[in-house]
């Protein structure tokens, strides 16, 4: 049996899907994308992904961990957890129809918290592919620019996130 290698990508059977950080001579220690860190036999049951070369002295933690995050960010629509604001938590919001003789509406913030940075995420997915496409120059400027447009439509929702590094941010004046 070939011991993989660091920064090799698994899917164990228990755990899912992880990237090897460290190898010894009985177990790997695989950084998985739902669990954290584990240690794991290297003879347990799991599916090799891609197999990086037996080479454990040249490759860092760090370097590693910047690969992790750039598969995670390239190949899953798993996201970085944002804080909502304190002040929002377990509130709700109320929706009230101009007509009486409708029935209004109750949302939990976190729900909809959850829906808008759900949004964001997916809006950052599609100026990466728009970028990483072949399509021609001004028609990626085009592109990026309706979506620097959206993003600006949504800045009304900021005051839900704690960070104000999680933002919206559209257009800048003129």
């Amino acid at each position: 049996m070939k011991i993989l290698g660091i920064g090799s990508r698994i899917n164990h059977t228990e755990f899912g899907k992880g990237v090897v950080t460290n190898v010894t001579s009985k177990h790997y220690w695989v950084t998985f994308i739902d669990n954290g860190l584990e240690t794991i036999d290297i003879d347990s049951e799991f599916e090799v992904i891609e197999a990086a070369e037996d080479d454990v002295d040249t490759v860092s933690f760090f370097e590693v961990e910047s690969s992790l995050r750039q598969i995670l960010k390239q190949y899953s629509d798993i996201s970085e957890v944002v804080p909502i604001a304190d002040k929002w938590k377990g509130g709700k919001i109320i929706l009230e129809p101009g007509d009486t003789n409708l029935q209004g509406k109750e949302i939990k913030i976190d729900d909809f918290f959850h829906k808008i940075t759900m949004v964001r995420d997916r809006l950052r997915v599609m100026e990466q592919k728009v970028n990483s496409s072949t399509i021609d120059k001004q028609e990626k400027v085009d592109i990026q620019q309706y979506i620097t447009r959206i993003y600006g439509s949504l800045t009304t929702f900021n005051v839900l996130f704690k960070l104000k590094d999680h933002h919206f941010v559209g257009q800048k004046g003129k």
